[in-house]
């Protein structure tokens, strides 16, 4: 037995693994977003090279028929690929023109003409499509009106999350509200890591009584280690773009607050500085290869955050890092 060929399939056969469960898991998302055309063309070409080199050298035996099989399952992808990039185009235009047809078509009686029920818009659908497909175990962010503007299934699908990441921010939320709040909306969903933002709207709370501001908070984390007690919680410091010394005074606050209770702690005064479209590429190799890791509640702030910074308009941007 050659050893040699032997192992060569073998690392053909981890190599090819995961690439069956990334066609699935992408012909079932019906979107492009997330998938990458120039990777897989990278390694198709790797492939393409591979079997090259078997053809030159002669030889014909099982890790050629390897090479082979990979390649195949990759061009599916591809194939993929292009299906999902279709659906995409034709998503976009259904919403441009905000209807969305019924699948039966009624005619009138004694004629051939095609009667549409446009009844809903594709925006009523998809916001009832995405309330009845929310899942518990997953990441929440639960912030305020800044926060409400981030697309993070939009970051989620493009930054390939093995984890569902849910949006529940509130523009109206507060500290005073925010223990009530997180039963209601958020408790039910039994989410294993939360992202936290408060403090919008509780600057004058903080500033004549600061106790009170942080018995609210505390009551909260409390709340939700109650609820689930391995569940990883992030805190983030309030915007302050004016240095005001009075939310200066409360991100020192909810940061002395993360340290006692051994949380982390997302300084937004950092936001300028990062750049987690520098990490794009990694996560999207981890997705190809069926890598199950689980991302710091840190690293998923930054992503957010830095869309945030980098995307909304100017006073958005200033509200954020100032």
């Amino acid at each position: 037995m050659n050893y040699a060929h032997l192992f060569e399939a073998l690392m053909l056969v981890c190599f090819g693994f995961s690439w069956p469960l990334n066609v699935s898991k992408a012909y079932r998302a019906r979107t492009a977003k997330g998938m990458s055309l120039p990777f897989i063309i990278l390694i198709i070409t790797g492939y393409l090279a591979g079997i090259t080199a078997k053809i030159m050298n002669s030889q014909f035996n099982y890790v050629l028929a390897v090479y082979f099989l990979n390649l195949a399952i990759v061009m599916t992808n591809m194939f993929v690929y292009f299906r999902n990039r279709s659906l995409d185009k034709k998503a976009e235009k259904i919403k441009a023109g905000k209807i969305v047809p019924v699948a039966e078509i009624n005619k009138n009686e004694g004629g051939n003409e095609t009667m549409y029920n446009y009844t809903y818009s594709l925006d009523e659908v998809i916001n009832k499509t995405s309330a009845a497909a929310e899942k518990k175990n997953g990441v929440i962010l639960m912030g305020g009106a800044i926060d409400q503007a981030i697309p993070v299934a939009q970051l989620a699908g493009e930054y390939n999350f093995n984890f569902e990441l849910y949006n529940k921010s509130d523009a109206s939320l507060s500290a005073a509200t925010a223990k009530a709040y997180f039963e209601k909306m958020i408790a039910p969903l039994a989410p294993e890591g939360l992202i936290i933002h408060l403090g919008e709207n509780d600057v004058q709370l903080a500033k004549i009584n600061p106790s009170a501001f942080e018995s609210y908070y505390t009551a909260l984390i409390q709340t939700v280690r109650s609820c689930s007690k391995n569940c990883r919680i992030a805190l983030v410091s309030v915007d302050n773009p004016a240095n005001d010394k009075n939310i200066a005074a409360m991100n020192a606050q909810i940061k002395a607050l993360a340290g006692a209770e051994k949380l982390s702690y997302i300084n937004l005064e950092n936001a300028k500085f990062w750049h987690p479209e520098s990490t794009k590429a990694a996560c999207n190799f981890a997705h190809s290869m069926g890598l199950k890791t689980r991302k710091p509640l840190n690293d998923v702030a930054e992503i957010l955050y830095s869309y945030a910074y980098h995307n909304f308009d100017t006073h958005a941007v200033q509200n954020i890092a100032g």
